[in-house]
């Protein structure tokens, strides 16, 4: 088990989707994000959901709410866990990528070393900044981001130590941001779970 606390950012507005993909119904569960949640307790310690309010989960998660007024802005996400744990780094995951697995998360941790600020997947369609370790010097500029209104974690990821671990494969990274996205992922989670 991962002793690294891992945060499902759950905090987006969906506009794709065209309704809140967190509540979305997946696998065996009334919502993605129960999905998530319960999946990632069976391989971290800790566990968290970043979102805009936790009333919104029919589940009983450990939600850090995020308290601004940004419709979207993961850097008030990641502001508002590294304010609320005490850890000096966190494994990260957007609730829209159910199919990021143990061998993709170890390779991950596997390549964390002090000297870097981020830790992110890449692939030949480009960074996921959602799906790695983000470690708490990079406090302070997320701070500066918000207060400035920039929420690119492309930018703040190209501006600090950043090791990009190269994965030879798209399918675990792909997240659903469409509701056609959304359909072929719940037809792949049935048939390679039948």
């Amino acid at each position: 088990m991962f002793d690294i606390p891992c945060v499902i950012f759950a905090g987006g507005k969906s506009s794709r989707m065209g309704q809140d993909k967190a509540l979305l119904p997946f696998g065996n569960y009334p919502s993605l994000a129960q999905y998530q949640y319960e999946r990632l307790k069976q391989l971290f310690s800790h566990v968290y959901i970043s979102a805009k309010n936790r009333d919104k989960f029919t589940f009983n998660p450990y939600v850090i709410e995020d308290p601004t007024n940004c419709d979207f802005a993961p850097t008030a996400g990641f502001v508002a866990v590294f304010d609320h744990l005490e850890c000096d780094r966190i494994f990260v995951l957007g609730v829209d990528t159910p199919f990021v697995d143990e061998t993709v998360i170890q390779k991950l941790l596997d390549a964390d070393a002090s000297q870097y600020n981020a830790i992110v997947a890449k692939t030949s369609s480009g960074t996921h900044p959602m799906t790695g370790i983000y470690h708490r010097s990079l406090l302070g500029e997320l701070k500066r981001m918000l207060n400035d209104g920039d929420h690119r974690l492309g930018k703040l990821l190209s501006s600090v130590k950043t090791q990009y671990v190269q994965f030879p494969f798209e399918e675990p990274f792909s997240n659903l941001n469409h509701p056609n996205e959304y359909e072929e992922a719940v037809s792949r989670y049935n048939n390679t779970n039948k």
